[in-house]
């Protein structure tokens, strides 16, 4: 589909972000981004499945283009904070330090660049104290490098 991320590792390319995470896991178990307990485990698949593919699919560049350029912030805030009052309530329930207690997970990898975008679409995140509470301790040195805004490719009006 041309789109990132990919990941070229171990002689094989993985394409999509919960792939990468889970073979990385898989095969660099340290530190660990799936809780060993069932229940949290399913909690950290059930917050990622929500933002990588309820949230974060629907202001690909590829849709936003098809809402048109008129139609495009409207379109993402919508869908931002219709997955954020779901993430939010699920966040209430299940947050401690981090998205799943207290130890930093597959879920926190993916709140971070949601977040990010919330920001560049300019979402209120007001109603979204555990969200925003969470990005706060997330925004750790190993983060602010990888931040959206810091790669390669960023166009130069999103940079940091």
């Amino acid at each position: 589909m041309k789109q990132v991320p990919a990941l070229k590792i171990d002689g094989i390319t993985i394409g999509q972000s919960l792939a990468i995470i889970e073979y990385l896991e898989e095969t660099r178990p340290t530190p660990r981004l799936l809780p060993q307990d069932p229940k949290k485990r399913a909690h950290v698949r059930m917050i990622s499945h929500l933002l990588a593919s309820g949230i974060q699919p629907l202001q690909n560049l590829s849709v936003l283009k098809q809402v048109g350029q008129e139609n495009q912030l409207t379109w993402a805030q919508r869908a931002i904070s219709s997955g954020f009052n779901a993430l939010e309530q699920i966040l209430q329930g299940t947050a401690g330090k981090y998205c799943v207690g207290d130890e930093v997970s597959m879920a926190d990898l993916c709140l971070a660049p949601q977040v990010a975008n919330a920001d560049r679409f300019k979402v209120d995140l007001t109603p979204y104290p555990t969200i925003s509470r969470i990005n706060k301790v997330l925004l750790l040195e190993a983060f602010q490098v990888s931040h959206p805004c810091r790669q390669p490719d960023t166009p130069p009006e999103l940079r940091a």
